[in-house]
């Protein structure tokens, strides 16, 4: 039970949101660890002993244990599972081990990401008490005017966020994409523009999110200069999809910064232009040109693919020979960073997460709610983002190093000194 809320808004046991976190993770947590051992059990149903006795059955609980979470201690009881199978190689006994909570573990990830849940389910129904009282099966202390303050202080996190001094902050790389999460926007055809960017030290660092329209160059040039107007200096290199208005917006605000087309997204674009039976054979091609072990090779394995395909699908080869310059790019930045800066894949993974938990209907809440709601889901990703591989290299790369076919070939006089 929840315990009795002070005016403040504050409980005898802490704040009133880090009781909400702490229970709501607690009950999801359980609800999880019985769905797992149920799936399990019934997948099993089917094994007996040779007098029809099921070899698969719960056997109680396992002791309480404290997991540390960012909201604070939860105690929970893992359902334990009594496995009377047999390996058929040693004869030793199987044992069920749940991925959700492993034996060991003390300690969960972060789970701030729990209230913009809670949230979102409660713009899907509606309603956002409902959706707390189905998780913690209390309102207590949830009157309107705690919710307005709480939805109210996740869009002031967005603004403030948009609006704070990117001076100090000097990205060397930036993905850039238009993405479509299931949430309500203000406009039929708009989506979330999305700047994502690699710091000095080879951090990963969300940019920018806000509002606006993928192939418009206006709304990409807005949102760039706004960025440059809060300190941002030109990057050295800048990830996106060809189709977007993003590249004659980046020509007028940021000039120095050289284009990398994402390799997805230009596979897609041909494969679109192909029949089904000839794109298999495409796209192997297509990955000989980028996967190739230098700039010569993928220039040759260029050649091999419009000798392949520009007598039947000039269409689709047009779409690679157009954009050679930009698709291959990446060859004159380190061998090591290649793999995060032929694709927008950091966006891409970091948003195929926040789509799967922003399945809410267009019409429920509001713009500014749901976008702060996507915002507080990828401040809370971020945390565990990784920095890019051989993460000095990227100081090296804004310094004015030379790389060719990815190693170092030259330093700018004034870093070598």
């Amino acid at each position: 039970m929840l315990s009795v809320v002070t005016e403040d808004g504050t409980t005898e046991a802490g704040s009133l949101i880090d009781e909400i976190v702490r229970e709501g993770a607690r009950r999801m947590l359980a609800a999880a660890l019985e769905a797992e051992v149920d799936q399990y059990i019934a997948e099993l149903a089917g094994q007996r002993d040779e007098a029809g006795r099921r070899l698969v059955v719960r056997n109680g609980r396992h002791r309480p244990r404290t997991v540390t979470t960012a909201a604070g201690p939860v105690e929970v009881a893992a359902p334990r599972v009594n496995d009377k199978r047999g390996d058929e190689t040693t004869g030793e006994r199987q044992r069920f081990s749940s991925k959700i909570l492993a034996p060991w573990c003390r300690k969960s990830p972060k789970i701030s990401e729990v209230l913009p849940l809670l949230y979102l389910h409660g713009l899907s129904s509606g309603d956002f008490v409902p959706a707390m009282e189905q998780f913690l099966g209390s309102s207590a202390g949830l009157s309107p005017a705690t919710v307005t303050r709480l939805t109210q202080q996740w869009t002031a996190d967005h603004t403030e966020f948009q609006r704070r001094d990117l001076a100090g902050s000097d990205y060397v790389y930036v993905w850039a994409d238009g993405v479509h999460p299931k949430i309500r926007l203000s406009q039929t055809h708009s989506c979330l523009l999305v700047l994502m960017g690699v710091r000095v030290d080879g951090t990963k660092e969300l940019i920018a999110i806000t509002e606006g329209l993928r192939e418009s160059t206006e709304f990409w040039a807005d949102l760039l200069r706004d960025c440059r107007r809060r300190g941002m200096r030109d990057p050295m290199l800048v990830v996106g999809d060809g189709a977007m208005g993003l590249w004659r917006a980046l020509a007028e605000v940021f000039p120095q910064a050289r284009h990398q087309r994402c390799w997805v997204h230009k596979t897609w674009n041909v494969s679109n232009a192909l029949p089904k039976s000839a794109q298999p054979g495409a796209k192997k091609a297509l990955q000989e040109i980028y996967n190739a072990e230098d700039r010569a090779h993928a220039e040759k394995a260029v050649t091999a693919f419009e000798k392949a395909y520009g007598a039947k699908f000039p269409k689709a080869v047009k779409k690679i020979i157009g954009e050679v310059d930009e698709l291959l790019a990446f060859y004159d930045f380190p061998a090591e960073h290649w793999v995060h800066l032929r694709t927008t894949n950091p966006i891409e993974s970091t948003f195929s997460t926040v789509k799967l938990r922003t399945k809410v209907t267009r019409g429920a809440g509001s713009p500014a709610a749901a976008l702060a709601m996507v915002f507080k889901l990828v401040e809370s990703a971020q945390a565990r983002w990784r920095a890019v591989t051989a993460p000095h290299l990227v100081a090296l790369v804004r310094a004015g190093a030379r790389f060719e076919n990815g190693l170092l070939v030259e330093r700018d006089k004034t870093l070598a000194a």
